[in-house]
């Protein structure tokens, strides 16, 4: 009995696959990454792209609010019990790593204390007994980083939006959206307003230093760096911590050297 000889099968169709996945990776990432600005063409919002940043503490992190059968979908579910509706989080815009998340956080700051990791992307809010409440956030681009203490001067709900002279002559485009308000040139608050449904004000003593931790009308900048130096949160989440957060409380905004230390 002859026996055929079994043909090789070439892999070209599981190479094409692969290259046509790397491309279209590679494409939606260069899109993320053009989407600095406030506003972002209509169909430009990106998906969450890159490798999720691994919690660097002990204990695995847990969905927050005690019971873990609570899902995500009703966490970040619209809400229209605001002066303005605050649409669903679309899951799919945001790395999972950053949505909110009860962890254990080692620190020697006293419960109630914001501390926020910019090279990480994420705002710690501390409970005490080690543990912390983790939201995701976005934080400055290149150049526009800072660190240090502040503490909450004042929050506000729904923020009027009024952009410094410099950004403004950085992006000449917003002009447009704005008008004169009662303390300058500005925004109202609303459903498109960069600042989104909360704002926290830090102060560093008697001076403004002019850094918000607010919402955002672009959530899939969540675990990026691309503000102009502000934290920005997913507005479910900024009204969370803006709910737990009372005036004076103290923020600790850790440099990328701290970062590199801690465990």
């Amino acid at each position: 009995m002859l026996l055929r000889p079994r043909p090789r099968r070439l892999p070209c169709a599981s190479m094409m696959l692969c290259i046509t996945a790397v491309a279209a990776l590679c494409t939606e990432s260069a899109v993320a990454q053009n989407c600095f600005l406030f506003f972002c063409p209509p169909g430009s919002q990106p998906g969450w792209q890159g490798t999720p940043v691994p919690d660097r503490q002990v204990e695995p992190a847990r969905p927050l609010f005690g019971r873990p059968d609570v899902a995500y979908s009703t966490i970040y579910a619209e809400s229209n019990s605001e002066p303005f509706p605050v649409p669903a989080l679309r899951l799919s815009d945001v790395d999972p790593t950053y949505l909110r998340r009860s962890v254990y956080y080692s620190t020697d700051e006293p419960p109630g204390t914001i501390v926020i990791d910019p090279q990480a992307h994420f705002l710690y809010l501390i409970e005490g007994g080690g543990r912390a409440i983790r939201y995701g956030v976005g934080v400055g681009r290149s150049g526009f980083e800072w660190s240090g203490a502040a503490t909450v001067h004042n929050k506000q709900e729904w923020p009027d939006w009024y952009p410094p002279k410099e950004m403004i002559e950085r992006q000449p485009e917003i002009r447009r959206m704005m008008s004169e308000l009662q303390s300058g040139l500005g925004m109202h608050g609303g459903p498109r307003n960069p600042l989104g449904a909360r704002a926290l004000y830090l102060w560093q003593g008697n001076k403004d230093t002019l850094f918000r931790i607010h919402g955002t009308v672009e959530p899939w900048t969540i675990g990026k760096s691309v503000s102009s130096g502000c934290i920005r949160m997913i507005n479910q989440d900024v009204i969370d911590l803006y709910q737990r957060t009372p005036i004076g409380a103290k923020v600790v905004v850790l440099s990328s050297r701290a970062t590199a230390s801690r465990p």
